[in-house]
């Protein structure tokens, strides 16, 4: 089992860059981790996911080129470094973690086990 701890949300003027950490407990190297977000009135949706050993990643159309998923397995700590932010990235950030296979990873919510609580990230235009 895995306990997730996001931060380093919060708010930034379009055009600026945040970096979100998440801080996991036990054996975090077992999991591929994934980061969504959630913004008021819709579903969760997947932004980024990165493989257990890091050497994967992939993301949603709407981040590519703007948003870099990272891990430290030594460090138990994935980010999601965010460039660019548009107004429409304003969402509640969350981190999960995954059972799986070396080189797999999922955009599905329900391919992931554990969540964090997650992190406000609020874009002023």
């Amino acid at each position: 089992q895995v306990q997730l701890e996001e931060s380093g949300g919060g708010l930034v003027q379009a055009g600026g860059s945040l970096r979100l950490s998440c801080a996991g407990s036990g054996r975090f190297s077992s999991y591929a981790m994934g980061w969504f977000r959630q913004a008021p009135g819709k579903e969760r949706e997947f932004v980024a996911a990165i493989t257990r050993s890091g050497i994967s990643t992939d993301y949603a159309d709407s981040v590519k080129g703007r948003f870099t998923i990272s891990r430290d397995n030594a460090k138990n700590t994935v980010w999601l470094q965010m460039n660019s932010l548009k107004p429409e990235d304003t969402a509640v950030y969350y981190c999960a973690a995954r059972v799986t296979a070396p080189y797999s990873t999922s955009r599905s919510r329900a391919g992931y086990d554990y969540w964090g609580q997650g992190t406000q990230v609020t874009v002023s235009s």
